[in-house]
């Protein structure tokens, strides 16, 4: 079998689709994207195809070695975005040659589902207690919020209490079950991440995302000692070599990587395994569409230390076109008591309605990260 063509197709509401084919008919879909960097992305993904075609798409590590090694310049989010999706791709097709779902192929699953977990708020969340009961009565067990809007490295309390009074009214609306992870999306600076993680240990909640940006991980040191509620980070962070250090560490509780962004399932599932050998949980980072959600998925079932799966449906970036909306049979993903089966069918598990696919790709979009201020004119961490 030989790889003979490949498309890209950037659709919305914010996503990179790619397919493959080969001589045998077989096809694979794969999700290579950097939100707000599509067509960077979609340039760096022809550049490793030129590579690719008429090659056995079957020899799916050696392929990953020499687009990570061949390049001279490695790593990063655009290479490993693109490496990520091509990855999946070829995944797609192996398990289809099989008949076999990818999961299978990577020694079988360790469990048969995996608890899910809803977006509620946005950028800057509001309402976020009747967000909460909403996903308590759609079946969720589990949510994550925005911490903050923008501060600064040394901000007011006034933004604390606010942070303080979002979670409260959650706990107050849904009572002391509920799972509720709080990112900090990098926009905290060290003094006031350790100020706020202090005031939201009362809330017990299942854990606090990135509370300081990556290239400052060395802070998690003094966050660990800080507080007793579990450090996730990891969703900015490209492959097995970033997250080496911060493992040896041993000052996060759970990794974050993005299985569209790190490398794709190949090096995910050996991001998996490194932090097993440290004791520290899996929740793969996943605002993104249906093929980067069933990468993560067929990951999910053979990572024993995988716990929660981020999934983007309703989530506050879907404005237009949703998780669903590009697989032809939903209910691959439909989620009953808070988890999700993992898919059984051949490859990743979902059938893509290319029709559709091909028709929002006409619209394309053009979707840019927005750029905060604070009040003195400076630039915000968003």
């Amino acid at each position: 079998m030989k790889i003979t063509s490949y498309e890209t197709f950037i659709v919305p509401p914010r996503w990179l689709f790619l397919k493959i084919e080969t001589d045998e008919g077989i096809v694979g879909w794969g999700e290579p994207i950097v939100e707000g960097k599509a067509h960077t992305v979609q340039a760096a993904v022809s550049e490793l195809m030129d590579n690719l075609v008429g090659k056995d798409p079957m020899r799916i590590e050696d392929h990953w070695q020499v687009m990570y090694r061949s390049g001279f310049y490695r790593g990063g989010p655009i290479l490993m975005s693109a490496i990520a999706g091509i990855d999946q791709a070829l995944w797609d097709i192996k398990g289809k040659f099989y008949n076999a779902p990818i999961h299978q192929l990577l020694g079988g699953a360790c469990r048969d589902s995996i608890k899910v977990y809803s977006w509620i708020g946005g950028d800057r969340p509001s309402d976020v207690a009747q967000d909460a009961m909403e996903k308590v009565k759609a079946g969720f067990t589990a949510i994550k919020m925005n911490a903050t809007e923008e501060l600064q490295f040394i901000d007011s309390y006034e933004k604390i209490d606010q942070v303080i009074a979002r979670v409260s009214a959650i706990r107050d609306a849904v009572g002391p079950n509920l799972g509720i992870g709080v990112d900090f999306h990098g926009r905290v600076h060290k003094p006031m991440a350790k100020v706020l993680a202090k005031e939201l240990e009362p809330f017990r909640l299942m854990f606090i995302e990135e509370p300081v940006l990556p290239e400052n991980n060395e802070a998690l040191r003094d966050l660990a000692h800080h507080t007793n509620i579990p450090i996730a980070t990891g969703e900015r962070m490209f492959s097995r070599w970033d997250f080496k250090k911060l493992l040896e560490d041993g000052y996060v509780d759970i990794i974050q990587p993005d299985l569209s962004h790190a490398g794709g399932i190949t090096e995910c599932k050996k991001i998996a395994s490194m932090a097993e050998a440290y004791d520290v949980a899996l929740a793969p980072h996943c605002p993104l569409g249906p093929i980067a959600l069933a990468a993560c998925l067929q990951l999910d079932a053979t990572a024993y230390n995988a716990f929660i799966q981020e999934q983007s449906l309703g989530i506050h970036y879907n404005k237009g076109n949703d998780l669903l909306d590009y697989i032809v049979d939903p209910a691959v993903f439909s989620y009953e008591g808070g988890y999700v089966t993992i898919p059984d069918g051949p490859g990743l598990g979902i059938t893509i309605n290319e029709e559709y696919v091909r028709k929002m790709s006409e619209i394309g979009h053009r979707w840019r990260n927005p750029v905060w201020r604070h009040k003195d004119g400076s630039v915000a961490e968003w």
